[in-house]
């Protein structure tokens, strides 16, 4: 059996296009979005706190979560320059975490289409009147905000954002996950405290 050259590269273009899409669908990761209010000039702030109560908190507790948001964010801020005051900050952080559950409907062609007839790849296009095979995908989508609210004003002056699937990874190790969230977020972050 001989089979042409141009079958050949339709083929190799086919497996080099899956190859692609399939890099492509690693590397986008979580949506990052900021805003801030143009009229605050970032670097002139030299001291943060967070807000008490934190909006990730529970009446009469603290919630572990706020625990890993301020820990993530402390670190984050400080390498900025900023410094962590209990009393009297410049800045206060806030937060405010939300998980949904989502779901995808899909299809894919069905085991006819592909399976027996596979010798058909390349060669030519099967018949479209194979039924597809539909499923549904559940998945969790969390996003996470940062709030920077100017202190004396009570005016909200920064905002980073971040949306994206959450993992079962990212569930049984959310210390290390939170890390990673704050971090992108503030890959964002436009300024650097001032020295006094």
């Amino acid at each position: 059996m001989s089979v042409s050259l141009s079958s050949c590269s339709s083929v190799l273009k086919r497996v080099l296009l899956l190859a692609l899409l399939a890099l492509a669908g690693c590397a986008s990761g979580p949506n990052v979005a900021t805003d801030h209010d143009p009229a605050a000039n970032l670097s002139t702030y030299r001291t943060f706190g967070f807000i008490k109560p934190l909006s990730t908190d529970r009446p009469g507790y603290s919630t572990l979560a706020s625990w890993r948001l301020k820990q993530s964010t402390r670190r984050e801020l400080e390498r900025r320059g900023y410094r962590y005051a209990d009393t009297n900050p410049e800045l206060l952080v806030n937060f405010n975490v939300n998980i949904r559950e989502r779901q995808d409907v899909r299809s894919t062609p069905s085991a006819a289409r592909y399976g027996y007839f596979g010798y058909r790849m390349g060669l030519y296009d099967p018949w479209g009147g194979y039924p597809a095979d539909v499923y549904t995908v559940n998945y969790k989508v969390g996003t996470v905000a940062v709030d920077l609210v100017d202190a004396q004003r009570k005016q909200l002056v920064w905002q980073g954002m971040i949306e994206g699937r959450v993992s079962q990874k990212d569930m049984q190790n959310p210390s290390a996950a939170i890390d990673q969230v704050i971090a992108r977020i503030f890959t964002k972050f436009p300024a650097t405290a001032q020295p006094q």
